[in-house]
């Protein structure tokens, strides 16, 4: 995956696309140092993970910039985050979280909100990556609040 993100940041070099370039040098840089920090060659799974935080990253500072009154820098923020978008995984439907959570909930025996620990636990390795952690911690609330009425 890294190598088809450096053959992609070649392609923006020769063909002037300046922005996306500077999007894929940013994650090239995030992966080379993570892997220093990490002091070995990343995994494919470790790639997504990190391309996952640069997009969270990019979308917060594009709502920051909103906020701020600076579209055009939310703007810039927004489409890097859009380019980093395409090394991800497909995204899972609603449809197939909660189906996710239903197994997930009737294995681990949660009935309660304290329980909700055991549920996620089960959960986060099958979405990682497919599904935003936001999104899946709101649906197994209200899936447990559910089961509670």
């Amino acid at each position: 995956m890294k190598e088809r993100i450096q053959e992609d940041a070649k392609k923006a070099l020769k063909e002037r696309d300046k922005e996306r370039l500077s999007a894929l040098r940013m994650l090239l840089s995030e992966l080379k140092y993570v892997e220093i920090e990490k002091r070995e060659e990343l995994e494919d799974e470790d790639v997504v993970r990190v391309v996952v935080r640069q997009v969270k990253k990019w979308e917060e500072a594009a709502s920051e910039y909103e906020k701020a009154g600076r579209d055009g820098q939310a703007s810039k923020e927004r489409f890097e985050a859009t380019v980093l978008k395409a090394y991800l995984p497909a995204q899972m439907s609603e449809e197939e979280v909660r189906a996710i959570i239903k197994q997930a909930i009737e294995e681990s025996g949660a009935s309660s909100m304290k329980d909700m620990g055991q549920a996620m636990r089960l959960i986060m390795p099958k979405v990682k990556g497919k599904a935003d952690g936001k999104i899946v911690n709101e649906l197994v609330k209200e899936a447990l609040s559910e089961k509670i009425d």
